[in-house]
C-alpha cells in the first residue's frame, strides 16, 4: 500500500501545484521556460503515475474487503465512465456545451470516474486510489472555478455541432478501454 500511496502523493501532488503554490509555478514557469516546467511536470507526473499502476496492482494481491458493492454499483459505474470519457476530449475541443457547462470538463470527467469507481469496489485499496482522486478533483474543480471568477473567465455558449467530436472520441475510447485495455492492463473485464 506504500507504494499506491507514495505515487499518488506524487501524482496527485504535482497536479496539485497549481491549486495551492500558483506563484511559485508562475515563478518556475518563468524561470524554466514553459517547455522546460512541461518537461519536469510530465516527468514527474509519469513517476507517480507508474508507481499508483504498480502499487496499486501489489495492493490487490492482499485485498482488505471495507464493504461489498451493492448489484447496481457496476451497472451505474458503466455510464459514468462513459460520461467522465467524453469529457476529456471536451476539455480540448472548442465550442462544445460541456465545457460551456462545466467549464473544466476533464476535471470533473476525473471526478466522475473516481465515483463510479468508488461505487464498483469496496477494497480499502480501492478506497485509497479512488478516493484520492474524488478528493483531488472536486478541491481542484473548484480552484479552477474560483480562478475563473477571479479573472473575468468567461466561456461561450456551446454549439451543437462541436458536441460530436468529443462524444464519438470519448465513446471511441470508453469502449476500447472498457472491453479491451481494463482487462489487460488493470486485470478485471467490466464487461464479463
Amino acid at each position: 500500500m506504500v507504494v499506491l500511496i507514495v505515487g499518488l502523493v506524487i501524482f496527485l501532488g504535482s497536479h496539485s501545484v497549481r491549486i495551492f503554490a500558483g506563484p511559485w509555478r508562475e515563478a518556475q514557469i518563468a524561470r524554466l521556460g514553459e517547455k522546460g516546467w512541461k518537461g519536469i511536470f510530465s516527468i514527474v507526473s509519469a513517476i507517480g503515475l507508474v508507481l499508483i499502476i504498480w502499487g496499486y496492482g501489489l495492493a490487490r494481491r492482499d485485498p482488505v474487503l471495507l464493504w461489498t458493492p451493492p448489484v447496481w454499483a457496476p451497472h451505474l459505474a458503466a455510464p459514468l465512465t462513459a460520461f467522465a470519457f467524453i469529457l476529456f476530449p471536451a476539455a480540448h475541443s472548442p465550442g462544445n456545451h460541456f465545457k460551456s457547462l462545466l467549464h473544466h470538463p476533464m476535471v470533473f470527467g476525473v471526478g466522475l470516474w473516481a465515483l463510479a469507481h468508488l461505487l464498483a469496489n469496496g477494497t480499502l485499496n480501492a478506497v485509497i486510489l479512488f478516493g484520492a482522486f474524488l478528493v483531488w478533483a472536486v478541491v481542484d474543480y473548484f480552484a479552477a472555478r474560483r480562478r475563473d471568477l477571479d479573472q473575468g473567465v468567461v466561456y461561450p455558449p456551446g454549439v451543437l455541432s462541436k458536441d460530436v467530436m468529443p462524444v464519438v472520441a470519448g465513446l471511441v475510447v470508453w469502449v476500447v478501454f472498457a472491453v479491451v485495455l481494463h482487462g489487460w492492463l488493470i486485470g478485471v473485464r467490466p464487461f464479463g
